[in-house]
């Protein structure tokens, strides 16, 4: 494959260490795809700090950088594939998906020793496109900066924001917006959608070698198993259930947990139309297109199962050369999920409420927090700072409640609540240090983001995007300077919608 296949690739510019792994499997895993160049290409972000964990010569890329992260010019040793996959979407299956705005330029080995894939995400059309332009419009492109990278600051698995570049051209959506491309960095973009290409097709083979390829690049732990297919399904459910418990932690809605959009590293991807809750409500749904709920906040950890038996499904042929036998394995795997989200679910939501012990009562003195959390329309995240501080001092109780809108409801909960402290051996000071750096002052407010995009779109002011990456990669600080941005929107500020950016 062509290491140049622009011809105004970039004189001078720093070789990036590729060594890419994926262009060197099979044909049908992907569609060797060029970015298409793009009019007049501005860099308006670079994330520095990620391109030196990459190893990569971050100064020089900058210097470069609309060029190369607009696709307008590759570097040497770049193989750009568009991925195949397929996917379930929303419950009904589609048998050929693939990157139809995406092209994965290749994969470098970090400074940790980590692969890691480099991805342009609306660098034009593909193969998989399906009449689709290929592009992305900016806001979207921001949303997925904001949020990738303050998923990483808030320590939950995430692909990660390399760089943002305006094009200098529309894209159509409802109206003309301006174009954007995203660089996306990733463990790798391998999906439960990529088993199901395969599946789909009876290709067993490809099937085998794509296993065997994840087991050595993500789980090389399990190689020696004695049925480490089987292994690969609990270990890919295991990563699941702790990923979907720490979203719940945080009040993160994804918003489309398509299978294609389930990583079988463990991160999370795809922020399309994902948001973060405001009022506790385990029914909140933003996205525009799930009409149905299916991908409510207290949904996701069901979907989480469902997405892995359709994994299971697939992993059945590699598993056991007799179908029964293979279900039966498969189905002990998916059933033991359950457990497994709630031991993840039940141990963050302890270290939440400042537990460092375990006791069976735990589980209601949470939920009963929760409920009246609920009933009383109290702010998630602000609810456990709050408590969080109270835990330090007693003196703080009349903030904590004022996150109520009855303050007298959470009175019996206190009480029961510090009763349950007495038996834990934790100091006050050591507590509420613990509980804060669990419970984050600061997330991606949703209006926030709206904010920041529209002044971005409509002006070409990018300062509101930028005060938000500055506030967001210290969340669990209090950063006086920027106590707004904690404040939940009021009500003429709350978003009731977020939007997929295809």
């Amino acid at each position: 494959m062509s290491s140049s296949l622009h011809d105004n690739a970039v004189l001078g510019a720093p070789p990036v260490p590729f060594d890419n792994s994926y262009a060197r499997l099979p044909p049908q895993f992907f569609a060797e795809q060029a970015p298409t160049p793009v009019a007049a290409p501005r860099l308006i972000k670079f994330n520095t700090a990620l391109a030196s964990e990459l190893g990569l010569d971050a100064e020089a890329l900058e210097q470069d950088g609309a060029a190369i992260f607009s696709g307008n010019a590759l570097l040497p040793g770049s193989q750009p594939v568009a991925m195949a996959y397929a996917g379930h979407q929303f419950g009904g299956f589609v048998p050929q998906l693939g990157d139809g705005r995406a092209i994965l330029l290749g994969e470098v080995i970090d400074r940790n020793g980590r692969r890691r894939d480099i991805q342009l995400k609306g660098a034009g059309p593909t193969p998989f496109s399906r009449r689709g332009d290929g592009r992305a419009a900016l806001g979207p492109v921001l949303r997925e900066y904001i949020v990738s990278e303050a998923m990483y600051a808030l320590g939950i698995p995430t692909t990660r924001a390399l760089a943002a570049v305006t094009t200098g051209q529309p894209v159509y959506r409802e109206e003309a917006l301006p174009g954007a491309v995203f660089t996306r960095v990733a463990a790798s973009h391998i999906r439960v959608g990529t088993f199901q290409y395969f599946a789909a097709r009876g290709d067993t083979d490809s099937l085998r070698i794509l296993a065997d390829y994840v087991i050595d690049r993500h789980y090389p732990d399990i190689k020696d198993r004695k049925n480490r297919y089987l292994a690969l399904l609990e270990a890919v459910a295991d990563r699941q259930a702790s990923l979907i418990a720490r979203w719940l932690h945080v009040g993160f809605i994804h918003g489309v947990m398509n299978t294609d959009n389930m990583t079988i590293s463990g991160e999370t991807i795809d922020f399309g139309p994902c948001a973060f809750m405001d009022v506790y409500d385990p029914a909140t749904v933003f996205s525009s297109i799930d009409r149905q709920g299916r991908y409510a906040y207290a949904n996701q950890p069901a979907i989480g199962q469902w997405n892995l038996a359709r994994l299971g499904e697939t992993l059945l042929p590699l598993i056991d050369p007799t179908l029964d036998t293979a279900v039966e394995l498969a189905n002990e795997v998916i059933k033991a999920y359950g457990e497994r989200f709630q031991t993840h679910w039940l141990a963050g939501m302890r270290a939440k409420i400042g537990l460092a012990t375990e006791e069976d009562s735990d589980l209601d003195l949470i939920q009963s927090l929760l409920a009246v959390m609920h009933e009383q329309e109290a702010d998630f995240t602000l609810t456990f700072r709050r408590l969080g501080v109270l835990a330090a001092s007693d003196d703080n109780e009349a903030a904590f409640a004022a996150s109520f809108k009855d303050q007298q409801s959470v009175t019996p909960w206190l009480a029961l609540w510090r009763e349950r402290l007495g038996r834990d051996p934790q100091s006050p000071a050591a507590r509420a240090k613990a509980m804060l750096g669990v419970n984050p002052a600061f997330i991606p407010r949703n209006h926030r983001i709206e904010q920041a995009i529209a002044a971005a779109v409509e002006e070409d002011d990018f300062s509101l995007f930028e005060a938000l990456l500055t506030v967001l990669a210290k969340p669990y600080e209090d950063q006086p300077a920027f106590a707004p941005y904690a404040e939940p929107p009021r009500p003429a500020e709350r978003v009731l919608q977020t939007f997929c950016g295809t």
